[in-house]
């Protein structure tokens, strides 16, 4: 994988980097928020490594900015604040897993690898592109459409109706939505889940006659084209 590691504290990036390459990475290096933004938009990278804590631009912003863009690219957050509340603003922020400073190598390592799974599904031959009555989703080109209208979605609504598209006809449960969408290990207690529902809801059902996504009262929701 080649990732792009960003990071101020020239002794972490030192380690984290020699640990990675010596796993067979590419590293690349940036030692300020503004810079690896650079770099991140020109593009290239597997994985993001991003701290929090950054000089001229900090973590959260830099990777809010490449998600607003449009960038999928999978992120961890390294950080010392380790409270709920930080990690849940680092996921918000569109960070796809959040580990807190001092950390093991071997934890890093696992977890990069696990960002880089992610993204194996237009290269192992897996399905690529759903299709849920005449809602349509494109892994490729990262385009949604219904009765050939397009959708725009943010990235985390992208996700949420890919992972609903995956499962088409199933009761999706909270806890299944937080673990791996959100890749919550935990219940943050918020109700980011009913949000983002809400939001995608009216991209992809108002205005149609038929509703696909729907609640099951008491166990969660699910996308089908059946009555």
């Amino acid at each position: 994988m080649r990732i792009l590691l960003i990071e101020d504290d020239s002794e972490t990036a030192a380690s984290a980097a020699k640990g990675l390459r010596d796993a067979g990475h590419v590293v690349d290096h940036a030692i300020d928020g503004e810079t690896g933004l650079t770099m991140a938009c020109a593009g290239g990278y597997d994985a993001y490594i991003v701290d929090r804590m950054l000089p001229k631009l900090d973590g959260l912003t830099l990777l809010a900015q490449r998600r607003d863009d449009g960038d999928q690219t999978p992120a961890l957050f390294l950080s010392a604040l380790g409270q709920v509340d930080d990690r849940v603003s680092g996921l918000k922020a569109g960070g796809d897993d959040y580990l807190v400073k001092p950390y093991a190598l071997p934890e890093l390592l696992a977890r990069v690898e696990a960002l880089g799974r992610r993204g194996a599904a237009a290269t192992s031959g897996q399905t690529t592109r759903y299709k849920v009555g005449d809602l349509e989703l494109d892994l490729i080109t990262r385009v949604v459409r219904r009765a050939s209208a397009r959708i725009e979605l943010q990235p985390r609504e992208f996700r949420l109706l890919e992972y609903l598209m995956r499962h088409a006809g199933q009761v999706v449960t909270r806890t299944m939505l937080l673990e791996n969408v959100w890749e919550y290990h935990f219940d943050p207690q918020t109700n980011v889940i009913d949000v983002h529902i809400s939001r995608l809801r009216s991209k992809i059902d108002k205005g149609y006659d038929k509703a696909l996504l729907k609640t099951v009262r008491g166990a969660g929701y699910t996308l089908s084209d059946d009555d």
